[in-house]
Protein backbone atom coordinates (compact mmCIF):
# COMPACT_ATOMS: atom_id res chain seq x y z
CA UNK A 1 0.00 0.00 0.00
CA UNK A 2 1.48 3.20 -1.20
CA UNK A 3 0.46 5.38 1.97
CA UNK A 4 2.52 3.37 4.12
CA UNK A 5 5.71 4.72 2.43
CA UNK A 6 4.81 8.24 3.56
CA UNK A 7 3.12 7.19 6.75
CA UNK A 8 4.25 4.02 8.54
CA UNK A 9 0.79 3.86 10.59
CA UNK A 10 -0.91 3.51 7.41
CA UNK A 11 -0.96 -0.24 6.33
CA UNK A 12 -3.89 -1.13 4.62
CA UNK A 13 -5.61 -3.25 8.25
CA UNK A 14 -5.26 0.36 10.32
CA UNK A 15 -6.64 1.95 7.31
CA UNK A 16 -9.23 -0.94 6.67
CA UNK A 17 -10.07 -0.73 11.13
CA UNK A 18 -10.10 3.22 10.92
CA UNK A 19 -13.46 3.07 7.21
CA UNK A 20 -14.88 0.52 9.75
CA UNK A 21 -15.06 2.81 12.70
CA UNK A 22 -16.51 5.62 10.14
CA UNK A 23 -19.12 2.93 8.90
CA UNK A 24 -20.50 1.82 12.54
CA UNK A 25 -21.06 5.06 13.87
CA UNK A 26 -24.03 7.17 13.76
CA UNK A 27 -23.32 8.96 10.87
CA UNK A 28 -20.51 9.01 8.14
CA UNK A 29 -18.58 12.03 7.90
CA UNK A 30 -17.83 13.56 4.78
CA UNK A 31 -14.71 12.65 2.81
CA UNK A 32 -13.10 15.91 2.95
CA UNK A 33 -13.57 15.65 6.38
CA UNK A 34 -12.55 12.11 7.27
CA UNK A 35 -9.42 11.90 4.76
CA UNK A 36 -6.97 14.30 5.83
CA UNK A 37 -8.04 13.19 9.42
CA UNK A 38 -7.07 9.51 9.02
CA UNK A 39 -4.05 10.21 6.89
CA UNK A 40 -2.79 14.22 7.51
CA UNK A 41 -0.55 14.95 4.32
CA UNK A 42 0.14 11.49 3.15
CA UNK A 43 -2.56 11.33 0.84
CA UNK A 44 -1.41 14.57 -0.93
CA UNK A 45 2.17 13.48 -1.31
CA UNK A 46 1.82 9.92 -1.81
CA UNK A 47 -0.78 10.90 -4.63
CA UNK A 48 0.38 13.96 -6.00
CA UNK A 49 -0.60 13.02 -9.72
CA UNK A 50 -4.51 13.77 -10.37
CA UNK A 51 -4.97 10.70 -11.82
CA UNK A 52 -3.25 8.60 -9.17
CA UNK A 53 -5.54 10.35 -6.76
CA UNK A 54 -8.61 9.96 -8.20
CA UNK A 55 -7.93 6.14 -8.38
CA UNK A 56 -6.99 6.22 -5.00
CA UNK A 57 -9.69 8.23 -3.09
CA UNK A 58 -12.12 5.77 -5.40
CA UNK A 59 -10.94 2.80 -4.29
CA UNK A 60 -10.98 3.98 -0.26
CA UNK A 61 -14.98 5.26 -1.00
CA UNK A 62 -15.21 1.70 -2.54
CA UNK A 63 -14.11 0.03 0.69
CA UNK A 64 -16.03 2.64 2.89
CA UNK A 65 -19.20 1.54 0.87
CA UNK A 66 -18.80 -2.45 1.17
CA UNK A 67 -18.12 -1.81 4.92
CA UNK A 68 -21.43 0.12 5.10
CA UNK A 69 -22.99 -2.65 3.22
CA UNK A 70 -21.82 -5.38 5.53
CA UNK A 71 -23.01 -3.11 8.13
CA UNK A 72 -26.54 -2.84 7.26
CA UNK A 73 -28.36 -1.78 10.43
CA UNK A 74 -31.45 -3.98 8.51
CA UNK A 75 -29.70 -6.49 7.33
CA UNK A 76 -28.13 -6.71 10.85
CA UNK A 77 -31.74 -6.77 12.63
CA UNK A 78 -33.09 -9.50 10.32
CA UNK A 79 -29.59 -11.64 10.91
CA UNK A 80 -29.03 -10.96 14.48
CA UNK A 81 -26.83 -14.14 14.82
CA UNK A 82 -24.99 -13.98 10.91
CA UNK A 83 -21.82 -12.52 10.81
CA UNK A 84 -21.37 -9.79 7.96
CA UNK A 85 -18.50 -7.72 8.81
CA UNK A 86 -15.43 -9.31 6.80
CA UNK A 87 -12.23 -7.28 7.78
CA UNK A 88 -8.90 -6.87 5.82
CA UNK A 89 -6.26 -8.31 8.69
CA UNK A 90 -3.19 -9.78 8.39
CA UNK A 91 -2.47 -13.50 9.76
CA UNK A 92 0.03 -13.66 12.02
CA UNK A 93 1.47 -17.21 13.44
CA UNK A 94 3.70 -18.07 16.76
CA UNK A 95 6.55 -19.50 13.81
CA UNK A 96 5.92 -15.92 11.90
CA UNK A 97 6.50 -13.74 15.04
CA UNK A 98 9.90 -15.99 16.04
CA UNK A 99 11.53 -15.75 12.62
CA UNK A 100 11.14 -11.64 13.30
CA UNK A 101 12.68 -11.64 16.41
CA UNK A 102 15.93 -14.30 15.37
CA UNK A 103 15.93 -12.90 11.97
CA UNK A 104 14.95 -8.99 12.57
CA UNK A 105 15.87 -7.95 15.72
CA UNK A 106 12.59 -7.30 17.40
CA UNK A 107 12.56 -7.89 21.13
CA UNK A 108 9.47 -10.01 22.68
CA UNK A 109 7.25 -6.79 23.42
CA UNK A 110 7.48 -5.87 20.04
CA UNK A 111 6.70 -9.39 18.21
CA UNK A 112 4.02 -9.71 21.45
CA UNK A 113 1.93 -6.72 19.45
CA UNK A 114 2.50 -8.75 15.91
CA UNK A 115 -1.28 -10.35 16.64
CA UNK A 116 -4.20 -10.53 14.18
CA UNK A 117 -6.14 -8.08 14.20
CA UNK A 118 -4.36 -5.47 16.76
CA UNK A 119 -3.57 -2.65 13.38
CA UNK A 120 -7.19 -2.86 12.58
CA UNK A 121 -8.13 -2.10 16.10
CA UNK A 122 -5.56 0.40 16.27
CA UNK A 123 -6.96 2.06 13.08
CA UNK A 124 -10.64 1.74 14.32
CA UNK A 125 -10.08 3.36 17.98
CA UNK A 126 -7.86 6.07 15.39
CA UNK A 127 -11.31 7.10 13.82
CA UNK A 128 -13.03 7.23 16.89
CA UNK A 129 -10.84 9.09 18.53
CA UNK A 130 -10.55 11.97 16.06
CA UNK A 131 -14.49 12.15 15.57
CA UNK A 132 -14.97 11.67 19.58
CA UNK A 133 -17.83 14.20 18.63
CA UNK A 134 -19.21 11.14 16.87
CA UNK A 135 -17.89 8.62 18.49
CA UNK A 136 -17.87 9.44 22.26
CA UNK A 137 -15.35 6.84 24.51
CA UNK A 138 -17.04 4.61 26.87
CA UNK A 139 -16.30 6.53 30.24
CA UNK A 140 -18.05 9.49 28.28
CA UNK A 141 -21.17 7.46 27.61
CA UNK A 142 -22.63 7.37 30.98
CA UNK A 143 -26.32 7.22 32.27
CA UNK A 144 -27.14 10.57 33.25
CA UNK A 145 -25.51 12.22 31.09
CA UNK A 146 -28.11 11.91 28.13
CA UNK A 147 -31.89 11.22 28.41
CA UNK A 148 -31.77 8.18 25.80
CA UNK A 149 -28.31 6.50 27.98
CA UNK A 150 -29.73 4.06 31.37
CA UNK A 151 -27.08 2.18 33.19
CA UNK A 152 -27.85 -0.97 31.10
CA UNK A 153 -27.27 0.97 28.05
CA UNK A 154 -24.15 1.84 29.16
CA UNK A 155 -22.93 -0.85 29.99
CA UNK A 156 -23.65 -2.73 27.11
CA UNK A 157 -21.60 -0.06 24.92
CA UNK A 158 -18.84 -0.25 27.41
CA UNK A 159 -18.55 -4.06 26.85
CA UNK A 160 -18.80 -3.67 23.32
CA UNK A 161 -15.78 -1.53 23.53
CA UNK A 162 -14.13 -3.74 25.34
CA UNK A 163 -14.90 -6.49 23.07
CA UNK A 164 -12.77 -4.50 20.46
CA UNK A 165 -10.09 -3.34 22.83
CA UNK A 166 -9.40 -6.94 23.29
CA UNK A 167 -7.42 -7.43 20.10
CA UNK A 168 -4.76 -4.90 21.73
CA UNK A 169 -3.70 -6.52 24.60
CA UNK A 170 -0.71 -8.97 24.50
CA UNK A 171 -1.72 -12.56 25.01
CA UNK A 172 -0.33 -13.30 28.33
CA UNK A 173 -0.57 -10.00 29.66
CA UNK A 174 -2.15 -9.35 33.28
CA UNK A 175 -5.21 -6.68 31.26
CA UNK A 176 -5.59 -9.70 29.24
CA UNK A 177 -6.40 -12.60 31.81
CA UNK A 178 -8.68 -9.87 33.47
CA UNK A 179 -10.59 -9.85 30.01
CA UNK A 180 -10.74 -13.98 29.47
CA UNK A 181 -11.99 -13.61 33.41
CA UNK A 182 -14.81 -11.26 32.83
CA UNK A 183 -15.85 -12.91 29.32
CA UNK A 184 -14.82 -16.25 29.47
CA UNK A 185 -15.06 -17.35 32.78
CA UNK A 186 -17.66 -20.29 31.81
CA UNK A 187 -15.93 -21.03 28.67
CA UNK A 188 -13.09 -22.60 26.77
CA UNK A 189 -10.26 -20.06 26.69
CA UNK A 190 -10.49 -18.24 23.01
CA UNK A 191 -8.08 -18.66 20.27
CA UNK A 192 -7.16 -15.22 18.57
CA UNK A 193 -9.82 -16.44 15.57
CA UNK A 194 -12.57 -15.99 18.54
CA UNK A 195 -11.51 -12.91 19.30
CA UNK A 196 -11.53 -11.68 16.00
CA UNK A 197 -14.94 -12.98 15.46
CA UNK A 198 -15.90 -11.65 19.29
CA UNK A 199 -14.64 -7.92 18.05
CA UNK A 200 -16.37 -8.25 14.63
CA UNK A 201 -19.83 -9.18 16.41
CA UNK A 202 -19.05 -6.33 18.47
CA UNK A 203 -18.76 -3.40 16.46
CA UNK A 204 -22.18 -4.88 14.38
CA UNK A 205 -23.84 -4.45 18.32
CA UNK A 206 -22.20 -1.40 18.57
CA UNK A 207 -23.95 0.03 14.79
CA UNK A 208 -27.09 -1.04 16.28
CA UNK A 209 -26.82 0.37 19.36
CA UNK A 210 -26.34 3.75 17.56
CA UNK A 211 -29.89 3.75 16.11
CA UNK A 212 -31.30 4.16 19.38
CA UNK A 213 -28.85 6.34 21.06
CA UNK A 214 -28.03 8.56 18.49
CA UNK A 215 -27.79 12.65 18.78
CA UNK A 216 -30.98 13.69 17.35
CA UNK A 217 -30.63 16.55 15.36
CA UNK A 218 -32.09 19.53 16.64
CA UNK A 219 -35.51 21.07 15.06
CA UNK A 220 -34.85 23.64 12.52
CA UNK A 221 -37.81 26.44 12.75
CA UNK A 222 -38.75 28.62 9.88
CA UNK A 223 -40.74 31.61 10.46
CA UNK A 224 -43.55 32.24 9.15
CA UNK A 225 -43.44 34.18 6.17
CA UNK A 226 -45.99 37.37 6.14
CA UNK A 227 -48.66 37.75 3.64
CA UNK A 228 -47.93 40.58 1.06
CA UNK A 229 -50.81 42.72 2.43
CA UNK A 230 -49.93 42.17 5.91
CA UNK A 231 -47.10 45.08 7.61
CA UNK A 232 -43.77 44.26 7.14
CA UNK A 233 -41.98 43.13 10.59
CA UNK A 234 -39.44 45.42 10.43
CA UNK A 235 -41.16 47.79 11.54
CA UNK A 236 -40.98 50.05 8.68
CA UNK A 237 -45.00 50.63 8.64
CA UNK A 238 -45.16 49.76 5.04
CA UNK A 239 -46.96 46.74 3.73
CA UNK A 240 -44.47 43.47 3.20
CA UNK A 241 -45.00 43.39 -0.38
CA UNK A 242 -44.10 46.92 -0.86
CA UNK A 243 -41.00 46.72 1.84
CA UNK A 244 -38.66 43.24 2.58
CA UNK A 245 -41.47 41.18 0.43
CA UNK A 246 -40.58 43.43 -2.81
CA UNK A 247 -36.77 42.35 -2.02
CA UNK A 248 -37.71 38.92 -1.26
CA UNK A 249 -39.48 38.91 -4.74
Amino acid sequence: MRLNGFAPRLSFEWVDGFLTALAAGPSVPAVEDWLPRMCDDAFDRAFADPADRSQALRALKSRLAVLRDQLDAQELLDGPGDLRLDPLMAEWTDEERARLVADEGLNPEQAAELQTGWVWAEGFVGATTVFEAVWPPPDVVQAGQDDRVDDKSAAVYSSLWRQIDALMLPPDSPPMAAHLAEFYADRPAPSRDDLVVEACFAVQELRLWWLDHAAVPETRRVEKTPGRNDPCPCGSGKKFKKCHGAVAA
